[in-house]
């Protein structure tokens, strides 16, 4: 993440920072995977889930962002936090790669676990996972079709799963983790896991998620905005309102 910020005062870009989060699980999986004393099965059937989650994400973050202007909630915090901007944005990245380690905890936990055998929840874990993955795919990918047509500038996305939650992406996203908790509840003390949804639920509403992303759209849509809001639900995917 230190190269990471020294790459974006070249670019000028800080929204590169989501980029490496994303990649930086799959470094954890390997490192987890070469170096936990857990069943070799478990260890390979869980770096994949975490592998292709990661890699998916990182793919999408980074056409987003290289070879693009500088997303509207990175120049608000240029804005808000006014000196010694490169410094303030080096204690960022690091706290983003801080995070990676403690939601990394269901990995450890399942790459630690020596119990010759996939359990029944692990593979409920597996399929909440993929419904997941899919979810948070398609809506990427939704939402990248609508801002690519010039003639959506300024409008709001309410296509496809747009339509039924104001972030769908995010609500899979944290669906992913919920899974991850799910799968590692079979491992000796995975219970302790539920931090890990549970942080990134705190961190989709309070902090850097939500609010941020609404404040952005508020300054972008101004009304239109407002009026989705009315109507959509703010996470969990229901029927528009009338």
């Amino acid at each position: 993440m230190a190269a990471l910020w020294l790459i974006h005062i070249k670019i000028k870009n800080a929204a590169i920072v989501d980029v490496g989060w994303a990649a930086n699980f799959s470094l954890i999986a390997v490192i987890g995977y070469l170096l936990g004393g857990g069943y070799p099965g478990r260890k390979l059937l869980f770096s994949i889930m975490i592998i292709l989650w990661s890699l998916r994400l990182a793919l999408y973050l980074f056409r987003r962002t290289v070879g693009h202007e500088e997303e509207g909630r990175y120049k608000q915090l240029r804005q808000q936090w006014g000196e010694h901007i490169n410094r303030k944005f080096f204690w960022f990245f690091q706290f983003q790669a801080g995070l990676n380690v403690i939601l990394s905890l269901p990995f450890f936990l399942a790459y630690l676990n020596p119990i010759p055998e996939i359990f029944p929840l692990e593979w409920f874990g597996l399929a909440l996972w993929l419904v997941a993955l899919i979810g948070e795919a398609q809506a990427d990918k939704q939402l990248a079709d609508f801002k690519s047509n010039p003639e959506n500038r300024g409008r709001v996305c309410q296509v496809g799963l747009w339509r039924y939650s104001r972030h769908p992406n995010y609500f899979f996203e944290w669906l992913i983790w919920v899974a991850y908790f799910v799968f590692v509840l079979g491992s000796p003390f995975g219970w302790l896991a539920a931090i890990c949804p549970l942080l990134m639920l705190y961190f989709l509403f309070k902090l850097t998620g939500i609010p941020a992303t609404e404040a952005q759209a508020f300054r972008s849509k101004g009304e239109a905005y407002r009026e989705y809001q009315r109507t959509t639900s703010v996470f969990v995917p229901g029927f528009p309102k009338k």
